[in-house]
């Protein structure tokens, strides 16, 4: 997700005081890959106070949209990161019970295909990152995104705990981001899969 630098984004950035430098507790870790502008991962820490939440985004513009709205609320058991997500296993290796992986680009083209965040090189990252039995919950818009993306799990050795190809038909516990919100008002079903091994 690419936006222009706002203005205030480096105050903004250098004022930041729920940077990722661990937890004080020993509750569950999940991780937010792509944060956006955090609507998600911070209704998710209002929401489950008994889990500690990671929100990692690679732009430093679009993490000081999401640092802004963070602020206003502070929950105790929200951090962020500012990086590419391939160097996760630096600061998280071993740590992470959760993986969500919301509307990444689908990099539609065969030759970007190692960019896709379900791709082999990417699953395989996140096997260092786990704490116990690797789990990834997904959801996108992208028709292609998500068949490629079931296949690349399947192929990789996860089984499926439960997958909508109309996520807001059903009965499944959910909280929007900001592109969900857009999509489904457009008429876009939103595709979801919860996965494990």
């Amino acid at each position: 997700m690419r936006m222009r630098n706002p203005k205030d984004k480096d105050e903004v950035i250098n004022s930041c005081d729920f940077f990722y430098d661990g937890f004080n507790n020993d509750a569950p870790i999940h991780l937010e890959i792509g944060m956006g502008k955090g609507k998600f991962i911070l209704e998710m820490a209002l929401k489950y106070p008994d889990i500690n939440f990671i929100g990692v985004e690679k732009y430093s513009s679009v993490a000081s949209v999401a640092i802004k709205k963070i602020r206003e609320y502070k929950p105790s058991n929200l951090r962020i990161l500012i990086m590419d997500a391939k160097n996760l296993s630096e600061v998280l290796e071993g740590k992470v019970d959760t993986i969500y992986l919301n509307f990444s680009d689908p990099w539609p083209k065969d030759r970007h295909e190692k960019r896709r965040l379900t791709s082999r090189n990417f699953l395989e990252s996140y096997d260092k990152l786990f704490k116990g039995r690797p789990h990834i919950i997904m959801k996108t818009d992208n028709d292609k995104l998500f068949e490629y993306s079931l296949n690349s799990f399947k192929e990789y050795g996860y089984k499926i705990n439960r997958i909508s190809y109309d996520l807001h038909s059903e009965n499944i516990d959910n909280v929007e981001t900001e592109y969900e919100e857009k999509f489904s008002k457009d008429g876009i079903k939103i595709k979801y899969v919860d996965v494990s091994k």
